[in-house]
């Protein structure tokens, strides 16, 4: 029978129950950096019954397992102390590569939508973005609107419905819709479904949804059940998570099944919202729909940002289930090791993989590389990159994941090279990414030829686009040249969003103007309803705390709270540096961080020791 040391793991019929002591730590006011120092237990089982997870399991649990999870009752709740610690030093603004790679098994939103060519919509999502190659999230999305077969044939594809709302003047597309029905235009299903993936390929959820909306107003399309759940997707992106909760009860219940449920647990993932996540999963076991890889794979993204040590929970789960891990759940926990700069823990994942008979993709390969890279370990990287090229590079897909890869590995020769491949035809996604590649190596004058040549490829650059030559500009400190490429934006009428904001926001950091690029950070969110990226209220914050200026450290913590970012972990550790370097005392900054789920880990509990006012000293003492 299993064990497990501190926490009491009693047998129940229908499963176990896993209970932790870091809620009681919490009302006892003991940190949880304290139990933190002991070992986290091992849970030992049968081994004929978990063979297969046992690495896995040993690998990822921790005694600090989430405070009301059964693996019998397939339920998770968000306890006070579930959300800590210091491991989640890494879960910043941008997710990792992994997150965005495409892949029609799996979904995963971005974590912010690139900006509008065309149109801005309410809501807490970004619109009308031209992008070679949907991300994660509206591939899996996709599925719910046509078949493997017609998606496939319409990759390059483009609809003349598409071209149709394409050209309707304004933002809506009613008109033009009318018009096509009046002139008796194809509206087959095939046509409905290669017009949405059109649009969503382009992030233009606001007309994607007007479209959807129109077609049932009209009766012009026979809604099923994956109909439904693309308007609940489009509702989430465009009008919030509330509104798509509320219009599922506009559903028929005979449509409300499964994928209703599960397109609405991707959103809340997306949103980064834990409470609500958890709220869905559960609604999901209640309504006794089977558990999904699927559904299992979109906690694990959301704990791998948010709380690492729930991902335990997630493996148990799905073993007590019998749920079979996909590529992609392998992905999300190599990248994880990958992170934390665990690369004996990340290679032992991939043998496991393997030894299920899952071989590593493309994707899976160049997450491995990078993550060798960025632990120093060259020639392990060079295999992975080798083994990427093949024989014979052709492969266009896998020249564009390449090209920062050798920039990382300081390979100037070998992105001139790939990039050869490329430069007689070049897609816009291979010159982001050489731009890119030119730009970690320093070199900028192939950077801008680069960026010249898209310029000239006969498409409208969206600052998407210019944006990776800013954020170029921005890491040299050239501040000259990126005022010049902003004033270029302007004149091409390129619409600037929070990618743009970002890339100004690091350049005037980077010139040491950390005033102005707080004022264009705050004019950008007076004058837009588009939310600003996380990481660019922390590259000011940053350089506040640095300072040991306290009032706009605070000022900074407040603005992310009202642009709907939850605290992290990483916030109050940079306010609570802010306090240590002017010399002062934090009143109340433990109770803040209890009502906010956050409790320290060693590291942290130090810096909160040097701003406790009332801690005692030996000099203290003897004064006294």
């Amino acid at each position: 029978m299993w064990a497990l040391r501190r926490a009491s793991i009693p047998l129940r019929s229908r499963g176990f129950s896993i209970r932790t002591s870091r809620a009681c730590c919490a009302k006892l006011e003991i940190p949880s950096s304290c139990i933190e120092d002991d070992k986290a237990g091992v849970l030992e089982s049968p081994q004929e019954a978990y063979d297969r997870w046992l690495y896995l399991k040993r690998f990822y649990y921790t005694e600090h397992a989430s405070s009301k999870f059964s693996v019998g009752r397939c339920s998770f709740s968000s306890q006070a102390g579930a959300k800590s610690s210091g491991e989640e030093d890494d879960l910043e603004d941008g997710f990792s590569e992994l997150e965005t790679t495409s892949s029609v098994q799996e979904n995963q939103d971005s974590n912010v939508a690139d900006e509008s060519d065309d149109e801005l919509i309410s809501g807490p999502e970004l619109s009308d973005v031209d992008v070679e190659e949907p991300s994660q999230n509206e591939l899996e999305l996709s599925d719910i609107e046509t078949d493997p077969i017609e998606k496939k044939s319409s990759r390059r594809a483009q609809s003349e419905l598409f071209k149709a709302i394409m050209a309707a003047p304004g933002l809506s597309i009613n008109t033009a819709l009318d018009k096509w029905l009046e002139e008796g235009h194809d509206l087959s299903r095939a046509e409905i479904s290669l017009a949405m993936i059109n649009l969503r390929k382009r992030r233009m959820y606001g007309r994607a949804l007007q479209l959807s909306e129109w077609l049932e107003a009209k009766k012009q399309l026979d809604f099923v059940e994956r109909d439904y759940a693309s308007r609940l997707d489009l509702i989430s992106k465009v009008r919030g998570l509330q509104r798509a909760e509320s219009y599922i009860e506009k559903i028929p219940k005979s449509f409300r099944g499964e994928v209703i449920y599960r397109t609405l647990l991707a959103n809340c993932v997306a949103d980064n919202n834990v409470k609500k996540a958890e709220v869905v999963f559960n609604k999901m076991k209640d309504l006794e729909f089977p558990i999904t890889s699927f559904a299992c794979n979109q906690l694990l993204l959301l704990y791998k940002r948010l709380d690492k040590k729930k991902i335990a929970d997630v493996l148990l789960l799905m073993e007590k289930e019998s749920v079979k891990p996909s590529l992609f759940t392998y992905k999300i926990l190599i990248d994880t090791k990958g992170q934390s700069n665990d690369i004996t823990g990340m290679d032992q994942i991939v043998e496991t993989m393997k030894a299920e008979g899952i071989e590593p993709d493309i994707n899976t390969l160049a997450v491995l590389a990078r993550h060798y890279a960025s632990g120093g370990l060259t020639e392990k990287a060079e295999a992975i990159l080798k083994e990427m090229e093949g024989d014979n590079l052709k492969d266009r897909f896998t020249c564009r994941l390449l090209l920062p890869l050798y920039a990382q590995l300081g390979k100037a020769d070998d992105v001139r090279r790939v990039w050869k491949i490329c430069e007689s035809n070049p897609w816009l996604e291979e010159c982001m990414a050489a731009i890119e590649a030119w730009g970690k190596l320093k070199k900028i004058e192939e950077a801008e030829a680069v960026f010249d040549t898209m310029s000239k490829m006969g498409k409208k650059l969206s600052s998407r686009h210019y944006s990776v030559l800013l954020n170029v500009y921005a890491s040299q400190k050239m501040l000259t040249k990126g005022k010049d490429l902003i004033k270029r934006m302007g004149e091409s009428g390129c619409r600037i969003g929070p990618l743009t904001w970002d890339a100004l926001v690091k350049l005037y950091v980077e010139a040491g103007e950390v005033e102005k690029a707080d004022s264009i950070l705050h004019k950008a969110t007076q004058q837009n309803q588009m939310k600003p990226m996380f990481s660019s209220f922390m590259a000011i914050m940053e350089q506040y705390a640095k300072r040991g200026d306290i009032h706009n450290s605070e000022k900074m913590f407040h603005r992310m709270r009202q642009s709907g970012y939850v605290a992290r972990f990483r916030q109050f550790q940079t306010l609570i540096q802010a306090y240590i370097n002017a010399k002062a005392p934090a009143y109340g900054i433990r109770e803040r961080m209890k009502a906010d789920n956050i409790f320290p880990n060693k590291t942290l509990a130090s810096q909160l020791a040097q701003v406790d006012a009332f801690r005692r000293t030996a000099m203290s003492d003897l004064l006294d």
